[in-house]
């Protein structure tokens, strides 16, 4: 498990106990990532891991829709943004995805199902994200521990759904940590010290989740972005192709 330690609600949501969770004492304990690649920086997630990483002195560069015209779901949008780009980032953070797409609410049960919102569900949750994972043998460097880690959810576990229900979102997310799976293991044929994992980020307060705030504890942005960096920040070549949540704790297929 990347961290241990005992966490409690702070004001800027859950912290550890052991100050490890503390954004003023976090800072001096960040290693030497340098050079970050967000996708999907214009994203409440993703601008508050830009900001965080740009607080401590890092190189970031962002890509968005509404930012670069950069569109996930676009095999020729993803290769005109990213077949030129740096080869030697640090961190490559995919932060996109959706829970509603077109208006489309998850489901509560298979007679709600279609088809054309489980494909929307597919391209932008699965298969862009997989799109934007072509390109990270030449975004990252070879020479140093690097990472590529992407946004899941808990809810795409196949070993934690008790409940059923949302059966679109739920594929999409399991699909994507799959590929991450598949992922990782071609990265560490050519990137020895390379990291591929999926995460968790908790519920996150935001105009995707706004619906669905009542019915989950929720943290904010910039507190998410926190928690998420400092796993990332503690994870090593033996967790690559993983599943983690905001704690740092293995989450189940």
């Amino acid at each position: 498990m990347p961290h241990c330690g005992v966490w409690r609600a702070g004001r800027e949501g859950y912290i550890r106990s052991d100050g490890l969770g503390d954004p003023g004492r976090r800072a001096a304990r960040t290693p030497h990532m340098e050079k970050a690649l967000i996708i999907g920086e214009s994203g409440a997630i993703g601008r508050a891991v830009a900001t965080e990483l740009r607080g401590r002195g890092w190189s970031v560069e962002g890509l968005s829709r509404s930012g670069d015209g950069f569109d996930i779901t676009d095999a020729a949008s993803v290769e005109r943004h990213l077949g030129q780009a740096r080869r030697d980032f640090d961190l490559v953070l995919i932060a996109t995805g959706a829970l509603e797409i077109d208006g489309d609410a998850p489901e509560k049960s298979l007679r709600d199902l279609t088809v054309e919102a489980m494909a929307g569900q597919y391209l932008l949750n699965a298969i862009g994200p997989a799109l934007v994972m072509r390109h990270t043998a030449h975004l990252l460097a070879r020479d140093r521990r690097a990472v590529v880690a992407t946004l899941s959810a808990r809810i795409g576990s196949i070993g934690d759904n008790r409940l059923g229900g949302w059966v679109s979102y739920r594929a999409a997310k399991a699909g994507l940590n799959q590929i991450i799976r598949s992922a990782a293991i071609e990265l560490g044929r050519s990137h020895a010290q390379a990291i591929c994992v999926a995460l968790h980020p908790g519920t996150v307060e935001s105009a995707l989740t706004r619906r669905y705030l009542g019915r989950h504890p929720a943290v904010t942005p910039q507190a998410a972005a926190h928690h998420m960096l400092a796993v990332l920040d503690g994870l090593s070549v033996a967790h690559s192709g993983g599943f983690f949540d905001w704690r740092g704790d293995p989450v189940a297929w």
